[in-house]
């Protein structure tokens, strides 16, 4: 079971358009990157939530890119 993390309504706003954006990017559906970035990785709660300050500034053709690096690197998406 993962651990929850606490989220302000800002922060889960911007990780729900972080998943749906990827889902439209790597063509599945935001529960398939949910579980990617959840159960298969820890890039939500260890990179995406925590640097939500900085991330949310950025635009997102930079942020897909570089969140699918990361998950690239972990080897949850060829």
């Amino acid at each position: 079971m993962n651990k929850q993390i606490s989220m302000t309504p800002e922060q889960s706003f911007f990780a729900v358009c972080c998943i749906e954006a990827l889902a439209d990017k790597l063509h599945t559906s935001g529960d398939e990157i949910y579980k990617l970035l959840t159960d298969k990785s820890d890039i939500l709660d260890n990179y995406i939530i925590p640097n939500y300050d900085i991330l949310h500034t950025q635009g997102l053709p930079w942020l897909m890119e570089e969140i699918t690096t990361i998950m690239k690197k972990k080897g949850i998406i060829k």
